[in-house]
């Protein structure tokens, strides 16, 4: 459960646009239907999607993790069950599968994979995706929301790290400087004497729950490459609802992982007394369980349609920016402890999303004038 940038959320933002320095994985040819779709809509009508599709974003964000704090200060205590609504709402996905005109544009290879090589490559990253889920629930479960929060947002060092490695992508001098910054503000989190975890949690608890944090942060940036890298060289399709139904399979495989899990922990048979003694009631319980998942898929939603509406580049932007809020809705909802120490942390966090977000837009704008170049080359040619 990634703070403020979600598993199941990025997967949109690292597939459909390589934010490590490539160009939009959607052909032109889509983005321009795309382009007349919104065209014929009015300027208050386009500027009320944005807003709306920002709103899913960014409350979805905020809303899941602060609810799955929540499960846990009143009485939860189910690791494989808190793992389990990370994903099980993905049916809400179908949603823009429908809705969202797929391009008809041909394959880019000649020859499509097989039914087994892509229920191969589902199986095996949708039981990645439980197995990371599970980690962000204990790292969660041992920390307040807020550090947990902070911690998170190493995932975007850790994409730059694997995407060099894996993907042959570029390290510039404000990569670097947004992978040193937040290794740093994750640093200080980590030496932080006065750390503020749960009420009951002990330091080898909280030591634990930055580990699993870390750890999946780490987890979850090596499989966002790994899925980079099976598009461009497994599938070879580049329409947008190739990345909703890998997406979708994906989680529904990462769902029946963790259903197994519940299971064969044991966790199951305690899902009753946590229910009966729960802080707020047994209705709450499972209300807080029911919004924890739509929350996340919410979050979905809302990165797709930013995507669809303005641009992967708006959506990598407002995704990036809720890491900031997070930490601070955590802070006015759960009354965490703000000291000095989390305070230089997050003001290095956002320093270092800057860097991160200006190297997006660097690329982008080059991007573009690449593709402007091109088009008026073919168009003199064509006159010639």
């Amino acid at each position: 459960m990634v703070d403020g940038i979600h598993p199941e959320s990025n997967l949109f933002i690292n597939i459909v646009y390589n934010t490590d320095h490539q160009e939009p994985i959607l052909s032109k040819d889509e983005l321009s239907t795309s382009q007349i779709q919104f065209a014929k809509l009015k300027r208050w009508q386009w500027w009320f999607l944005v807003a709306l599709n920002i709103i899913f974003l960014l409350v979805g964000q905020a809303a899941a993790v602060i609810l799955g704090r929540f499960y846990y200060d009143q009485g939860g205590n189910s690791k494989w069950m808190a793992t389990f609504v990370q994903t099980a709402a993905f049916p809400l996905l179908l949603i823009p599968l429908f809705l969202i005109p797929s391009s008809q544009y041909p394959s880019t290879s000649s020859t499509a994979p097989s039914i087994k090589v892509l229920a191969s490559i589902y199986f095996f990253l949708g039981v990645v995706i439980a197995g990371d889920n599970m980690l962000y629930s204990v790292g969660l479960l041992y920390l307040s929301a807020s550090t947990y929060s902070l911690i998170c947002a190493t995932q975007l060092a850790f994409n730059a790290v694997f995407s060099y490695f894996i993907n042959s992508q570029k390290f510039t001098a404000l990569i670097l400087n947004s992978v040193v910054v937040l290794s740093l503000s994750a640093a200080l989190i980590a030496v932080n004497d006065d750390s503020d975890g749960p009420t009951g949690v002990k330091k080898s608890k909280y030591i634990i729950g930055f580990i699993c944090t870390l750890a999946a942060s780490s987890l979850y940036s090596l499989l966002l490459s790994l899925m980079q890298l099976t598009f461009q060289k497994v599938l070879k399709r580049e329409t947008f609802s190739v990345v909703l139904e890998m997406q979708i399979f994906t989680s529904l495989v990462a769902t029946c992982a963790s259903l197994i899990g519940l299971f064969a922990s044991g966790e199951w048979r305690t899902l009753h007394g946590e229910m009966q003694g729960f802080g707020k009631g047994g209705f709450a319980y499972v209300m807080t369980l029911v919004w924890t998942a739509v929350a996340w898929q919410v979050c979905s939603v809302g990165v797709v349609g930013l995507i669809f509406v303005v641009s992967s580049l708006f959506s990598n932007v407002i995704s990036t920016l809720s890491l900031a809020i997070t930490p601070i809705a955590s802070v006015i909802v759960f009354h965490d402890k703000v000291n000095g120490v989390k305070i230089v942390a997050m003001l290095m966090a956002i320093w270092g999303f800057a860097s991160y977000i200006y190297q997006n837009y660097l690329d982008d704008s080059k991007a573009r004038r690449t593709r402007s170049s091109t088009v008026t080359e073919s168009q003199n040619d064509s006159l010639c």
